[in-house]
């Protein structure tokens, strides 16, 4: 039954993607991020909604009339030269095959992103994609976190298979970064189901990403509430229910789950901590070698890491979005890719400075803050988490680039854009925007 509906309802949406292109979009999102197909046991387990959903949207951008329009700033020429970068590691690939094929994946992947920054630049397709990418992660986060409390902590939460979310740290990692998006809804919802709807999500997710037992995601989780709370207007509002939230997360583990977390302290003890050293010492030497052009892609094997990594047998994968990042892209790549974060954080910055004085402007100061404080998330989550070319930053990022160019046009034109009241706020303010 499951597949026949969801076939049913791609069917449906198909044609919509070719005829409305950003409508496409956010069906390629939901299917990219959610997979609803791997919830399914038959025909539609296997079917590539993902890349018909993809090619029916970008032959509606050519053959059909939406208005497109690059914004180009600091941000877009470093992630061009970043995708650019990554083409011409390929060519001195050490794998070339395995690296021709992941080249291809994250093409496709880079390709919808620039379709982001191409027609989503308006204020309800914005906020349409936060929620679309927010709610089909935070999915997982309602359903592990249900799973974790009926289970009393004792197993592992997992992410859908066959996707970039699988694992226990990925799937915790993902809902770590889109914590801030739903915090964001939140704020800005007037409707009290919704709300209630949204906070009931945010608190099961913190209860799945404490049962993925991932302790990169704990420190994330920890960086992140902590950059959340000095981006809130009302810090006191925020913190005490935030810690409240941890005290009850956190006593509500079983002793398994505080004593993995203490390994943290005594890593030189652990065997995974010490393995993923030992990929990082790889990544050092390989970059060493091949200072310029990295390895290229796929280059943590298990032969090359006979030839870099001290000790040889132990093998693991990069297990951070940096070492990841400077074995196959080179020493190069790196400060393209650190590059890009700093920028699109610094473009955040922009934004609220710029429209902080614009109670009209409140959405476009909030969702700044927020994925900024997604992108402290991703950071000191993948400092310990290979995900470097997940899909989800480089929407952050273009989430923020089109803040700033419809930021930049407000300002230039002088016109208040009219919004409804927000969650939370007086009349007063917001309703004198027009």
């Amino acid at each position: 039954m499951r597949d026949v509906i969801l076939i049913a309802g791609f069917a449906v949406a198909l044609p919509m993607c070719f005829w409305r292109p950003w409508f496409g979009l956010l069906v390629w999102s939901f299917f990219g991020y959610m997979n609803p197909h791997r919830l399914t046991w038959g025909v539609a387990y296997d079917l590539p909604f993902v890349a018909v959903a993809a090619a029916a949207t970008l032959a509606g951008l050519i053959f059909g009339r939406e208005r497109m329009r690059f914004p180009v700033s600091a941000v877009t020429v470093v992630w061009i030269l970043f995708v650019l970068w990554t083409i011409v590691t390929t060519q001195f690939a050490v794998a070339p095959d395995d690296a021709s094929y992941e080249l291809s994946r994250m093409l496709k992947v880079q390709a919808m992103i620039a379709v982001t920054l191409l027609i989503m630049g308006s204020r309800q397709r914005l906020e349409i994609l936060v929620a679309t990418i927010a709610l089909s992660i935070g999915f997982y986060g309602l359903k592990g976190g249900i799973f974790t409390v009926a289970t009393g902590g004792a197993y592992r939460v997992w992410g859908p298979y066959g996707s970039f979310i699988e694992g226990n740290n990925e799937i915790a990692f993902a809902l770590l970064i889109v914590m801030p998006l739903l915090k964001y809804m939140f704020d800005m919802a007037d409707n009290k189901w919704i709300r209630r709807g949204l906070l009931a999500t945010m608190v099961f997710s913190a209860f799945a990403i404490v049962g993925s037992y991932s302790r990169g995601a704990f420190l994330g989780g920890a960086a992140m509430a902590f950059a959340m709370w000095l981006k809130s207007p009302r810090k006191l509002r925020f913190a005490v229910p935030a810690v409240l939230l941890c005290v009850l997360v956190v006593g509500f583990m079983p002793d398994s789950w505080t004593n993995r977390m203490e390994t943290i302290q005594d890593y030189e003890q652990d065997d995974s901590a010490m393995g993923r050293i030992n990929a990082w010492h790889f990544a050092v030497n390989l970059a060493a070698d091949r200072p310029i052009t990295g390895g290229g892609f796929g280059t943590f094997t298990p032969a090359l890491f006979q030839k870099y990594a001290p000790s040889p047998d132990d093998f693991h994968d990069a297990h951070s979005i940096f070492f990841e990042v400077l074995a196959e892209q080179g020493y190069v790549g790196l400060v393209l890719f650190v590059s890009l974060g700093l920028l699109a954080f610094r473009t955040g910055s922009w934004v609220t400075r710029a429209a902080r004085d614009r109670p009209d402007l409140l959405w476009v100061t909030r969702l700044a803050r927020m994925t900024q404080v997604s992108l402290i998330g991703y950071t000191v989550g993948g400092l310990f988490l290979g995900l470097a070319y997940f899909d989800l930053p480089y929407h952050l990022m273009a989430i923020l680039v089109l803040l700033k160019q419809h930021t930049r046009e407000q300002l230039a034109g002088d016109v208040p854009e009219r919004q409804p009241a927000a969650a939370g706020e007086h009349q007063g303010a917001a309703g004198a925007a027009p």
